[in-house]
């Protein structure tokens, strides 16, 4: 085994809010979020932006990475926890493949902060 794929994480899947007419509107209901620990993966540092205007925000980017041959079930709109921190899901996962099968799966993650 590799040192590289050496981090857990957790998956937070929240399921969309409900209004009174039973519409599923884009909020997401995070207490009644469904938690799925994803062993044998990398988290590393990505890109980071600051704005500065009314408010000053940092955004902090990582990216997870699976070993070989593993997926991850993980879309847009989740959440990570991940190196003590919890990350938001940035975009679709890229799920990349050699030939016909599946080598890797990669995701970028987010920090907002401020």
């Amino acid at each position: 085994m590799t040192l590289l794929y050496a981090q857990t994480v957790v998956v937070l899947r929240a399921p969309a809010v409900v209004d009174r007419y039973g519409n599923e509107g884009t909020a997401r209901d995070w207490s009644a979020a469904t938690r799925t620990t994803v062993r044998r993966v990398a988290v590393q540092p990505d890109v980071s932006t600051e704005a500065e205007g009314d408010r000053q925000a940092v955004v902090t980017g990582w990216r997870l990475v699976t070993r070989p041959g593993a997926d991850i079930d993980l879309v847009p709109g989740d959440r990570v926890v991940a190196l003590g921190r919890l990350l938001e899901v940035d975009g679709a996962p890229a799920r990349f493949s050699v030939g016909d099968r599946h080598h890797h799966t990669e995701a970028r993650l987010k920090a907002v902060d401020g």
